[in-house]
Formats: structure tokens, sequence, C-alpha cells
């Protein structure tokens, strides 16, 4: 049996229950070097920092962060909260200040006490709010006099006022707007318990896991009013909310000129000022529905920034002509064997690196092993086997791995094939769960396309694909298909024509739907590595614009270069 002495902890010996020291892992390199982080429990024999997140046990010994334990479904730790009868004079007379009663208060069970705070590298008097699910507390939030905040470490991310959700569910963006709301007998709502993203973040992934623990008490709401903070950020957690949460059940307040969120409008307008505001919801911009009032601040904004360009493919000569916009629609056809889904994954692993993630129907890429081999290839630049050059080891395939696992979900067909409907539905979820920002539909004639009696397969065709655009715009999501041109005639040389977005079997409704369209196309007599990339549609000049342009194709690695 291990010692605390072997994993460098101090602990007095006369030391019971909770016991509190320096942690060997941080505090040797902080500036507060004595300040008591580490939590020691004696008797359950177990230890975790609360500064820099050290945990383990005279069991086992320290977690380590290189076996991959959080693959595993996590553990958290729920952290011991004990409500308080009282709070002193200066917490119930701050939160006066702010128009929050001493009964509102009682019923969230709101203490004051002493926790350590990260960023003081010490333990210092905050304010806590409790967060419970079905009356069990599941995490808490501190505040302290600086506006400093944290979160408990190891404990699971839930909606703060979980147990409030009800049919109808308003959402804010902190915890004390969350009560100023019931201040004004709003009891029925819930804040993000992480605060809104940055406008600037690439990938604010980690903001919204807390709608995966969510899922049950989400599912029995009916409509969502999203009353987040009149800000550049509440902008984008509103928009992501919104995309999330189904856009067609959501409604969203506008605080009155002057207030940024619920708190301040109840203490410049009172009670009735809060209510009318929240009372006045709207109901969310969907496509087909708008008044120009929906859509001043995007057009004030396409007025001072002018056309934006989508985001980058990863090769700036193809960036010249084409660019990823969320909410459009892409179709990509070349002949067999050119590479389109090759190609297309290509693209998918330099979109990671802005933190998108996809939800992929990739019916030919199986079996799934298969598909996420050729992926780990392209991100780690090394084959999956020896093909003339060293493989990657087992540490960079784990990494691979890992990575993946954040930014790709796949939507795996039982024995019979999926209808339009199904990938569709299972994309929504995706959605809601993952964040995903792209559908990956590849190969078009994968999915089970029995047409209704009477209905030919150029209105099926046009029909289908309305649907998938349809989806693709409402939920911001950039939607890639990829289908198969007719038979093509070889030309005298033996070689395949460059074949046209018109040659995709089935209908014309491939170049018409589309807002953006590329053919793959490669010439296999010169065995040459070079790839030909012919943009043949874009419907917006800001996306890009039609013309080819040239990239080199590595087997090995499955990596394309300019």
């Amino acid at each position: 049996m291990k010692t605390w002495s072997d994993f460098g902890i101090s602990v007095n010996e006369t030391a019971s229950g909770e016991y509190y020291t320096t942690c060997p892992e941080c505090s040797p390199s902080r500036k507060k070097k004595s300040v008591k982080c580490l939590s020691v429990n004696i008797e359950k024999e177990v230890w975790f920092c609360n500064h820099c997140g050290w945990a383990g046990t005279l069991k086992s010994g320290t977690e380590n962060k290189g076996d991959y334990k959080h693959w595993q479904k996590p553990k958290y730790k729920k952290p011991a909260y004990t409500p308080k009868s009282d709070l002193p004079e200066k917490v119930l007379e701050w939160f006066k200040g702010r128009g929050i009663t001493d009964a509102v208060l009682i019923r969230n069970k709101i203490n004051y006490e002493s926790v350590y705070m990260p960023q003081e590298e010490d333990f210092v008097m905050a304010i806590r709010f409790p967060f419970f699910r079905q009356g069990e507390c599941i995490n808490v939030k501190s505040r302290d006099g600086k506006k400093n905040f944290r979160l408990e470490s190891g404990a699971e991310r839930i909606f703060y006022g979980l147990d409030d959700m009800a049919e109808i569910t308003y959402i804010v963006e902190g915890e004390i707007d969350k009560l100023s709301m019931e201040q004004a007998g709003f009891i029925n709502c819930v804040s993000v318990p992480d605060g809104a993203p940055s406008p600037k973040a690439k990938d604010y992934t980690s903001k919204f896991e807390f709608i995966d623990s969510c899922l049950e008490e989400i599912g029995r709401v009916k409509s969502f009013v999203i009353a987040v903070d009149n800000d550049e950020p509440g902008q984008v957690l509103q928009e992501e909310l919104a995309r999330r949460l189904d856009k067609d059940r959501c409604k969203l307040v506008t605080w009155p000129h002057g207030c940024k969120d619920a708190n301040e409008v109840l203490v410049k307008h009172g009670v009735e000022g809060l209510r009318s505001a929240v009372l006045s919801a709207k109901d969310y911009p969907v496509d087909g529905l708008f008044d120009v009032i929906d859509m001043w601040k995007p057009t004030f904004s396409y007025y001072e920034n002018g056309e934006a360009r989508g985001e980058s493919t990863g090769w700036k000569v193809f960036d010249e002509l084409y660019t990823v916009k969320p909410g459009e629609f892409t179709v990509i056809s070349g002949t067999p064997s050119a590479g389109k889904s090759e190609f297309l994954d290509a693209i998918l692993i330099n979109l990671t690196t802005i933190g998108w993630k996809f939800a992929v129907f990739s019916p030919e890429n199986q079996p799934l092993e298969r598909h996420i081999a050729k992926l780990a290839e392209k991100m780690v630049g090394k084959p999956f086997f020896n093909r003339g050059r060293a493989r990657m080891n087992e540490g960079e395939l784990l990494d691979a791995q890992e990575f993946l696992n954040r930014h790709f979900h796949f939507i795996v067909p039982p024995e019979e094939q999926l209808k339009p409907q199904d990938i569709i539905k299972l994309a929504k979820i995706a959605v809601m769960r993952k964040g995903v920002n792209g559908l990956i539909i590849d190969p078009w004639n994968e999915m089970d396309h029995t047409r209704a009696n009477g209905l030919s397969e150029t209105e099926y065709i046009h029909h289908t694909l309305g649907l998938f655009r349809r989806f693709a715009r409402s939920y911001k999501v950039h939607l890639w298909i990829v289908a198969h041109p007719t038979k093509l005639q070889k030309k005298d040389d033996g070689e395949y024509p460059v074949p046209t977005l018109y040659d995709i079997n089935g209908s014309a409704a491939w170049r018409n739907k589309a807002d953006n369209g590329f053919v793959v196309h490669r010439n296999f007599l010169n065995k040459s590595d070079e790839v030909q990339i012919h943009v043949q549609k874009i419907k917006f000049k800001d996306v890009g614009m039609m013309g080819m342009c040239t990239l080199h194709y590595d087997y090995v690695t499955g990596r394309y270069f300019e």
C-alpha cells in the first residue's frame, strides 16, 4: 500500500477528514507557492487539486493523462453543498441593489463562504450558486468581489436552474439574470453554465457540452424563449442555442434600449419593465418569412463589413475559387476513382483546424475503421500501414483517434438503407448534441430513393434536394453531397472527358439546386499525381468563382498539396 509521501503529498500525521495542503504538481511553479490548494480526504484516501485538477487515490495511484481514460464516460465529481439559513447583511444588500429579494435567494439556496479561486491562487469569500438536478447538487459556481468565477473542477456542467425547466422555458446568460427573471415571476428560467463564447473563438464546443447532459429535460420543453445578453458574445450564444434547440420552437427577447441583460432591465425599469420586455418575445426568424426589423442587425453588419468570404479549404489556390459557408449546399462529382471522397475528406480535416464538426453518411467508405484509418492518415501525415514509409505509431494513432472523436460523428445505416428523411432526422440530433457544422452524403445513390407512385425521377430529386437544402440553411450546416455522373464515353485517347454537373445521373436539378459545385478529375493515362478541381458553379461571388486549379495527391497519406 502506497503512502501520501510516495506522491509527494505532505500530510500531517494527526490529520483526519478533509485536509488541505500544497500541491506537488503545481504549487512549486506558482507565485503563491504556499497556498493549500490540494484537497485530501484522509479516510477515502483520495486527493484533488482545486488549481490544476491533479487527482488520484492511494489504491490506484495518480490518474495518467496519457492512458486515454477520458475516452470513457466521464465520472463526475459531485460537490458537497450545504445551504445556509442566513447570509451576511452585506451580501443581502448587494443583491438588493440588483433588485433581488431574500425570498429568491432562499429558494435558490445561495451561499456565501470561502472557496479556492484559481485566478487569485488563494481562498477568498465568494457567493455560491448551486446547480441542482432532481434536488441533488451537481455543480456550484462561485463568484468573488472581483467578478472572478469558477465552476467546480471535475463536476458535470448542466443548466443553472435545471429543475425549474417547464414546457415553456426561458434561457438567460448568467445566474444573476436567472434570479432576476424569477423576481419578475418567471421561475421557469435557466441559465447556461459557462456564459457566452467569444465571437473570435474558432471552437467553442466545450461551452455547449451541457446540452448533452440535459437532453431528457430539453426533450420535455415545447418552447424556448432566449433572453441572453445584448452584446456580440450574446448574439453568438443566441444563434448557437437556436441552431441546436430548433429555431421553430424558439422565441427571442429584445431588451430595452440601453440595457444589456435581464438584471439591468430589472434595476432600471423594475419588475413590470422586465415582464413587459420578456412577454414581448417574438418568434425566431425562420427561412421563408421575414420582416425587415428581423434583419436589421445582419443588414448593418453587411453594410459595415461587406461581403465576407467563406472558411478556407486549406489550399490558397483552391480558396480563390471556392470557400465554405455555413448553410450552403455543395455538390461534388467526378469520374470513378478520381478521388471525390478522398478530396472531400481532406477538406473536412482542414476545417477541423477551426473547430468544425461533421455528421458523415459514407457507406462506400465502410467498414468504419477503414474510413477512420484514412482520416487518421490525412491528419498525421503518415500511412496507417507500411506503404514504403514508416507507419504512424500507436501514440500517433491514439492522438488521431481522440482528435477525430471530437470532430467526426458517423451515420451508419442498419441492414436496410436509410431514406433521406432518416438522414435529416439523425443530422438534426447531431446538431443538437454535438453542434455539427457540416453534413456529408457520400454518395447520393446509397440512400433508399423509393419514389411515390406517379413521381418522376426528376421531380423526386428536385423535391429531395430541396429538403436537404432547407435543413442546411435552417441549421446553418454546410451540406456536401457526392453524386456520380452518368456513364461517359471515353475520348479517342482513351481518357474520360471532364464531366459537368449536368452529367450527374438523374436530373439537371443537381446544378440548379446547388449553391456550389465542383468536379474532381484525374488523367489516369499519364500516371501523374496531379488532380484537377473544376469549380463549375458558385452562386454567390463572396464564396468564390468558377475556374480550375491543380493540386498534387500523395497516395501514401491521402494528402493534397499545392
